[in-house]
């Protein structure tokens, strides 16, 4: 069978790709590719707060908690659900004052003073609900839309829809990952779609990218190094004629060549103005490294990377929440604010959608893990069952909270939002059918959403 023959069969499992474009990709697979329809987004940046935000603190407060602090109030759950140190079920009341912001009146804690000022630019979801009360599974259906085996992570699913907009940069990168590879894996997509690992660097002659530079020096003699490989794997690939893997691999080859000259120049935080380090909070020892790290996610989504993904840990707290969560807050505040604000201000917010969130969320009620402590050292227990995202920009609507919960603020009671809605939603905001977007693995088409998920249309601009 000829490869043009190949790829006119195989056409339906790229759901989202006109032929032209899956003929292209077979050579390239990061080209840049037409949305399905108008996008209101060009790009996404992640920025993930591993470990579940409290967000009875931060966001959805509630008055019958908080007139029970400290009291044994009735399980909203099945009693048979293993609930562990939670079987005194005492009323924990927010850490501090949560009150109305902007003209939106959205409600955001005091811990977050600079996300506070932003709050009439992003949507706030209160009824985010997932399927899975543990870390990594809840960290990997946040990712890829399931809690277990090896799937594509939505940001190689954009990568693979759109393609990247700058031939020297991949169309993912992830700033920070999990040590879990499946969170930013391609999975069966072509690798070339993969999340590529950046760590901010400890030195100023450290290298973000691993090996990111060529230790021989001589561009030309590499060049012609792998230009000589490249033509042994395409000779491998015309005698298997249909490895979607090997093809990645080609492609990943050669942006790596071309990452060596783009990339050290555009992760140079140095070039930025002293106003703009002291917008992210860089310089100050509590959320220095996740300010570049968001600084250098809007440097290269500016320079053309689909998806870019930031994760910030620290938010698991199981005890002593009190004197935790404001740690947690002020390493990321200021940081997450102030991208928005640089966006804004570039006139990229309009097309750049930003999403915000945690794997889940924690309890209204304590944890006591030792069992014996006073209620001021409790902490608060896993909660897939409501949490809250926020998003901004790229076509959602500026100052909407969207969403309630029951008296507890423990399940959703209106506008609830399912994580396969959430990705159907952004999967939209960047023009891409979530229906469509699939590739035809093991004998069937496999997608984000699976056969679930529903744009979330109310929260459109």
């Amino acid at each position: 069978m000829s490869r043009r023959s190949w790829l006119r069969r195989t056409a339906a499992g790229f759901g989202a790709l006109a032929f032209h474009d899956i003929a292209h990709s077979a050579s390239n697979p990061l080209a840049e590719r037409a949305a399905a329809f108008p996008a209101r987004a060009k790009r996404v940046i992640f920025l993930f707060m591993s470990g579940g935000p409290s967000q009875p603190d931060l966001f959805d407060p509630k008055d019958y908690i908080a007139r029970m602090h400290g009291k044994t109030i009735s399980a909203p759950v099945n009693t048979n659900e293993l609930r562990v140190g939670t079987d005194k079920f005492l009323a924990l009341a927010a850490q501090s004052a949560v009150r109305p912001r902007g003209q939106s009146g959205m409600m955001i804690s005091d811990l977050l003073p600079h996300t506070a000022r932003i709050a009439d630019e992003i949507c706030l979801l209160r009824a985010m609900h997932a399927d899975n009360n543990q870390h990594q599974p809840a960290a990997l259906q946040f990712q890829t839309g399931v809690t277990a085996e090896a799937r594509p992570s939505m940001g190689s699913w954009i990568s693979y829809g759109l393609g990247t907009e700058n031939q020297n940069l991949p169309g993912f990168i992830t700033i920070h990952p999990d040590s879990d590879t499946r969170l930013y894996g391609s999975s069966f997509l072509p690798a070339a779609h993969q999340g590529t690992k950046v760590i901010i660097p400890g030195g100023e002659k450290d290298s973000p990218i691993d090996y990111l530079r060529d230790i021989g020096g001589d561009a030309k003699v590499q060049r012609a190094r792998l230009d000589f490989t490249q033509r042994m794997n395409r000779r491998l690939l015309e005698s298997v004629r249909t490895d979607a893997r090997m093809e990645g691999m080609i492609e990943s080859m050669e942006i790596a060549f071309r990452m060596q000259t783009a990339t050290p120049e555009l992760v140079d935080l140095s070039r930025e103005t002293e106003v703009t380090k002291r917008l992210y909070g860089i310089g100050r020892p509590e959320c220095d490294k996740n300010a570049r790290a968001c600084l250098l996610a809007r440097r290269l989504s500016e320079a053309g990377v689909r998806f870019v993904q930031v994760t910030m840990g620290g938010w698991d707290h199981h005890g002593d929440i009190r004197n935790a969560l404001p740690k947690s807050c002020a390493a990321s505040d200021q940081p997450c604010a102030g991208l928005i604000q640089d966006l804004k201000s570039r006139g990229l917010l309009e097309d750049t959608l930003v999403v915000w969130s945690g794997e889940f969320g924690r309890t209204p009620w304590s944890q006591d893990l030792s069992g014996t402590s006073p209620i001021e050292k409790h902490g608060r227990e896993h909660q897939p069952e409501s949490f809250c995202t926020w998003m901004a920009g790229g076509g959602v609507k500026p100052g909407l909270t969207y969403g309630a919960t029951d008296d507890f603020g423990f399940k959703p009671v209106s506008e609830k939002v399912h994580l396969h809605d959430l990705h159907a939603t952004i999967l939209h905001l960047v023009g891409l059918d979530h229906t469509k977007l699939t590739w035809r693995h093991m004998g069937r088409d496999f997608r984000l959403t699976d056969i679930f998920g529903e744009v979330v249309s109310k929260i459109l601009a």
